[in-house]
Order: C-alpha cells, then sequence, then structure tokens
C-alpha cells in the first residue's frame, strides 16, 4: 500500500473558507492516516469540507451516501449475478461467463481501494447506519483490506483513502466507532467567518448588501420554534437571488423577499413569516 500524496497540506479551497483548529485537525489526520469525524448542524460545511479537500489536493472524490437499509458488502462490492444470468442465456457478449470475477463490481470503498491514486473518501451521514455497519467498515478501513467471497480473493487498498466521516448526530456512535477517529465539530460560522465566506463566493458583493444580507440572516437564526435553521448555503442562496433581483431595494430587505430561499419546510416559512410581520408592525408603531 503506498501514499502518493508526499506532505500535502490542506489551507482551504477557492470556495472554502476554513478556521485554523480545522484545518489542523485535518492534517493531522492526513498525517496520522486516521478518519476525521465531522460533526455539526447542517449547512457549517461538514459535507464540502471532503470535496474543498480534493480540490485543493488536487486528488479525486469518491462519496459513500450512507443509508439506513445499506449493507456494508454494497460499499465493498456487487457480485452482478443479473448480468451474468443475462450473458449465459442470450451469449452476446464478450465476457466469460464462467468467471465470476468479471462480474464483480466495487462499492464505493472498493473504488477507493483499487484507485491508481490515492482519493478522498467522504463517508457522509454514517450516523444512518446501525452500530455494527460502523464498527464493521471501520474495521476494513484499519486494515485495508476486504475478502470478496464469491472468487475467495482479497482486495488490498493500494493507497490509504484520506477519508472524512460526518454525522448529523442522529444517532449515538458507538465507542470503538468513536475511538478509531479524530473528532472535529464544527461550529455555526461567527458573522466575521460568514462575511469572508460571502467574499469568496461574492467577491464583488456590494457591501452594503452585504451587511444587511448577513445581519437579517442571524436575526432569522435567532427566531424560536423553527425545525430547520437556514444556514450557510441557504445564506448564499439568498444573496444570489437579491442580486438577480433588478427590482429589489435594500430598504426592504427587513420584508426578507424570497423567504422560500432560506426557509424550506411549510411550518419554518409560517414561523418566520408571521414574526418578520410582527417585527414590521412593531417597528412602523414605533416610528408613529
Amino acid at each position: 500500500m503506498g501514499n502518493n500524496d508526499g506532505r500535502k497540506i490542506f489551507t482551504g479551497a477557492s470556495k472554502y473558507v476554513l478556521d485554523t483548529e480545522l484545518a489542523k485537525i485535518v492534517n493531522i489526520s492526513m498525517a496520522l492516516e486516521m478518519p476525521l469525524l465531522l460533526k455539526g448542524e447542517p449547512g457549517t460545511g461538514k459535507t464540502t469540507l471532503a470535496h474543498a479537500i480534493a480540490e485543493a489536493l488536487n486528488m479525486p472524490l469518491i462519496v459513500l451516501n450512507v443509508k439506513s437499509n445499506m449493507k456494508l458488502v454494497d460499499a465493498l462490492y456487487l457480485y452482478d449475478t443479473l448480468t451474468r444470468l443475462n450473458d449465459s442465456r442470450f451469449g452476446d457478449t464478450d465476457r466469460d461467463v464462467s468467471n465470476i470475477e468479471e462480474y464483480i463490481r466495487m462499492g464505493k470503498i472498493g473504488q477507493s481501494f483499487v484507485n491508481d491514486e490515492r482519493v478522498v473518501l467522504l463517508i457522509d451521514e454514517i450516523d444512518k447506519a446501525d452500530s455494527d455497519f460502523q464498527d464493521d467498515m471501520l474495521d476494513i478501513l484499519d486494515q485495508m483490506e476486504f475478502d470478496i467471497i464469491e472468487i475467495d480473493k482479497t482486495m488490498n487498498a493500494k493507497f490509504r483513502p484520506v477519508i472524512i466521516i460526518t454525522s448529523n448526530a442522529k444517532k449515538d456512535l458507538s465507542d470503538p466507532f468513536l475511538g478509531r477517529c479524530n473528532f472535529h465539530h464544527i461550529a455555526f460560522p461567527s458573522p466575521e467567518l460568514m462575511r469572508e465566506i460571502i467574499d469568496v463566493h461574492f467577491p464583488d458583493v456590494d457591501q452594503k448588501l452585504e451587511t444587511a444580507a448577513i445581519q437579517t440572516f442571524y436575526r432569522l437564526r435567532e427566531i424560536e420554534g423553527v425545525e430547520k435553521k437556514p444556514a450557510t448555503r441557504e445564506l448564499i442562496n439568498w444573496i444570489r437571488a437579491l442580486e438577480a433581483d433588478p427590482d429589489f431595494d435594500i430598504k426592504e430587505i427587513d420584508k426578507v423577499p424570497y423567504l422560500g430561499v432560506l426557509y424550506k419546510k411549510s411550518q419554518d416559512y409560517q414561523i418566520a413569516e408571521y414574526q418578520i410581520r410582527g417585527e414590521r408592525v412593531r417597528r412602523v408603531g414605533r416610528l408613529r
């Protein structure tokens, strides 16, 4: 097993701003060849981090989106029995139907093992899987090998992937799982860091618009009773919507136009709309 990334250091990417602490844990995890487990509320950039590492270090990215009903073997390989059956019935193929190995397809973890260069392997939302899946997966990633029982063959990783694992904390992860990972909690960006993030996405943004949008955004995040608060992605899309509207007047930003860009759940939308309308009524009352 090799390691062809040399001594690459991750300091961020063209669209990803990160703080010093996160940069350090990413680089330490790569140096120690340990998975990095990321937690934090949705929209804090957990998944995007893996994309940013791949972009910055010029490495291929392989994404395993974990599902609740997924079996570990699905992430390793698939024995394509249906294609083999069709080949044996119709015979219009160059494949040798007696050779089972021709019908073995690599899953996402398997693909990261057989790739000819070191890759970034993103295992997204591991908390959707049961504890057996989690622990068995880390056994595979520790040993960097797995068996394909149909052909009695052991697959060894050519290069140890850079492994980023995300969790939305819907389920507790087992102690053995946590013990095998480095951990980092990505806090929601402060308004100052958020301004840096917005500047990366909108280098020519009107400063008055940026300031007003960020202030409004953080005020909206304080509304109680909302199930899913707007996150960074929603703010970026909201600014994009405001910039795209030729009739938008910054004086009207308190009305929060395009509220549906910020809130995607009907109940959250209604709660926010009620709150915004109430604030405006109170403000007008004070001015009279």
